[in-house]
């Protein structure tokens, strides 16, 4: 046998790092996504800041994304859309691998829970008619889906190290891999940051462990355990003159917040058949949110006092979270129409007690210190809520191309609150809310050819009462006893896909009535005192179009160009309602509602050459008001005024040596 000697041939090719607009499947795993605006952020080899969290690099091709930076440490991602309040997410459903970290869904719903975007795969964003199946929230859900491990090997890794500008440092190791029929996937993360501002600083750390296994050929268990904490030193609010003197200065120096929340889950699913599939889940959210603050306006200093050279007592309160969550949830494909349709229903029950530990009065020092003088609270109260949400809704395909989703959501359940308000008698705390609703929905979707489609969709939500809104501020306050969640709808149309090879769209028209909306008036009582009173005070009305366009200029084997515009306009007013100024009550039917920009759009360039890329990106944010009565000149202390508009540019650069490394510069600096 003749012997040949092949020479050796090697074949070079680059990845090239993208934030390509992509969206979910029909069927999402147990969920009917068809017909819903939605949205697939991938983060891997992403060219965006991630370990500052910063949102408006994340969420760039996400249109009408509202995100404020709250403390400036990168601690947590606030995100809102169509005019809500991206106060901690917390009108979004806000899961990580389908369970729920909303703190507690019916006391204080934000999301105190936040992991490091290192640990992240993809994220799905799914618009306000997903409330039917993932919850009942105005805003829809958001899903962080963290990587999986290399199942190649019994054991691998991955490390990134960070370092910034205001002292950041930040470190994040994940271990992973497969043994026998188990995976599992690990992380540890810590970051510290002193923030822009003086007197700032963040100390943040997150763990996670998650192990899979398929016990059977159709039945499989996940089980995981999240943590995230940090303890953040908060420079304190700024007047508008302030602010435009030096943005970096600080009226604080010992007030602090710290958030610690554990998130335990066990996930078991069932394949009974090719047609059915069942996932039974129970997590919990468990941990405290903590702060000790001096509490004032801008306008007000936190200094030492002659009288005792020593500053004021400041303020303790902690909340203990205690949120427990059970669902059982059934997916069925059958036929019908000579085409396969899919059935999805399900049942949660939902058990959450959190107590609320305020106005403690705590040290005059300066450091991070809960101590709490003789263990007594101002306010100490349990708010109690047992809830059973039923959802059943079917995708029916009627054609090739066009779809039907018809669904209903009920909830059912009841809010106690009980404990005692050092300035209200006893019999004035117990409170009780029922939460009863029948929820409707529909959406559609018709291709027009593969890659495009027209999609629309119409679903009642309602947010409920939460426990700040049934506690009166003071001894002058009172709240009525039968105040109402608030209730509305989102309805939307649009269209989306690749027009051309080299260009995708998504643009969507949208409305979302929100009524019930919580406030305060001033009332008389029958000996003519004046107080101030707590209640439902108006409905509003959001309307808008979210733009998207993706235009690929050039691309080859070697590299690539693109652009992309994220647009949303949004005219967002008060349909009805009065509200308390000062003495007196001020109609603010046709006021702007508040924290609502007319405009938002980001807009970037995105390049690739071999192993290099370079993304720049402008995000501009349109004026707005900081309170529903539309005050135009600021405040002396800064609560009131209007919001100005803002600008910002991201550069993004990063380098990859070889399959294993990469290097990512991230510069920002703001359009003045």
């Amino acid at each position: 046998m003749k012997k040949i000697d092949i020479e050796a041939v090697t074949i070079t090719s680059y990845r090239f790092p993208s934030q390509e607009v992509k969206f979910l499947p029909n069927i999402n795993g147990n969920f009917i996504v068809a017909g819903k605006k939605n949205e697939l952020i991938s983060l891997q080899d992403a060219p965006v800041n991630i370990a500052e969290k910063s949102g408006r690099q994340v969420f760039a091709k996400v249109p009408g994304a509202f995100i404020y930076d709250m403390d400036g440490a990168g601690n947590q991602l606030n995100i809102a859309t169509r005019g809500l309040d991206p106060h901690r997410s917390w009108e979004y459903y806000v899961s990580q691998n389908g369970i729920t970290t909303n703190s507690d869904i019916y006391g204080y719903p934000a999301s105190h829970y936040s992991a490091p975007l290192e640990s992240v795969k993809q994220i799905e964003l799914v618009r306000g008619t997903s409330a039917l199946q993932y919850g009942a929230q105005f805003g829809g859900a958001i899903n962080y889906v963290t990587k999986d491990p290399d199942t190649t090997r019994s054991i691998g890794g991955e490390a990134i190290i960070t370092g910034g500008s205001f002292g950041l440092m930040s470190g994040y190791l994940s271990l992973g891999g497969k043994i026998g029929k188990w995976k599992y996937m690990t992380y540890y993360q810590r970051r510290v940051a002193d923030g822009y501002r003086q007197n700032a600083h963040s100390d943040a750390q997150a763990q996670f462990v998650s192990i899979q296994g398929q016990l059977t050929s159709r039945l499989s268990l996940r089980a995981e355990l999240g943590r995230s904490t940090y303890t953040y030193r908060i420079p304190g609010p700024l007047t508008d003159q302030q602010f435009y003197t030096d943005p970096t200065q600080a009226t604080r120096s010992r007030n602090y917040f710290n958030p610690n929340i554990y998130v335990p889950s066990l996930t078991l699913q069932y394949n009974a058949s090719d047609k059915l599939s069942i996932v039974l889940t129970s997590s919990q959210i468990l941990g405290n949110r903590n702060s000790v603050q001096f509490i004032g306006f801008a306008d007000v200093a936190d200094t030492i006092q002659a009288s005792t050279l020593e500053y004021k007592n400041r303020q303790v309160d902690i909340d203990n979270f205690n949120s427990h969550n059970t669902e059982i949830k059934a997916r069925y494909n059958h036929g019908l129409f000579q085409f396969k349709n899919t059935l999805v229903a399900g049942v949660r029950y939902t058990q959450n007690d959190l107590q609320r530990r305020q106005q403690g009065v705590g040290t005059t020092g300066t450091d991070f210190d809960l101590s709490v003088k003789d263990n007594v609270f101002g306010r100490d109260l349990h708010f109690k809520t047992q809830n059973v949400a039923f959802f059943v809704e079917n995708l029916f395909q009627l054609t090739q191309k066009f779809s039907i989703s018809p669904g209903i959501r009920i909830e059912n359940g009841e809010s106690k609150m009980s404990g005692k308000i050092s300035y209200l008698p006893n019999e004035a705390i117990p409170q009780l809310v029922k939460h009863y609703y029948i929820l409707p929905g529909i959406s559609m979707s018709w291709y027009l050819k593969p890659n495009m489609h027209l999609y629309g969709g119409f679903s009642k939500a309602y947010r409920p009462v939460v426990l700040a809104d049934l506690i009166p501020g003071s001894v002058l306050e009172k709240n009525n006893s039968e105040i109402k969640d608030a209730f509305g709808y989102n309805l939307d149309a649009g269209i989306k896909g690749k027009i051309f090879p080299w260009l995708t769209l998504d643009v969507t028209a949208f409305m979302l009535q929100y009524d019930n909306r919580i406030g305060s008036l001033i009332l008389t009582d029958d000996l003519g005192n004046s107080y101030i009173y707590k209640t439902n005070i108006g409905n509003s009305l959001t309307k808008g179009i979210e733009w998207l366009s993706d235009f690929r200029m050039w691309e080859s084997e070697n590299g690539r160009i693109s652009f992309f515009s994220a647009t949303t306009y949004m005219d967002a007013s008060y349909t009805s309602g009065e509200l308390r100024n000062g003495n007196e009550n001020v109609v603010i039917k046709g006021n702007k509602l508040e924290t609502v920009p007319t405009w938002i759009s980001r807009n970037g360039i995105q390049t690739a050459y071999k192993k290099w890329s370079l993304n720049a990106q402008y995000s501009y944010v349109s004026d707005s008001y900081s309170d529903a009565l539309n005050t135009e000149t600021p405040s002396a202390n800064g609560a009131r005024g209007r919001v100005p508009s803002y600008a910002l540019w991201d550069v993004n650069m990063a380098y990859r040596f070889n399959a294993s490394f990469n290097l990512r510069v991230s510069l920002k600096q703001p359009d003045r």
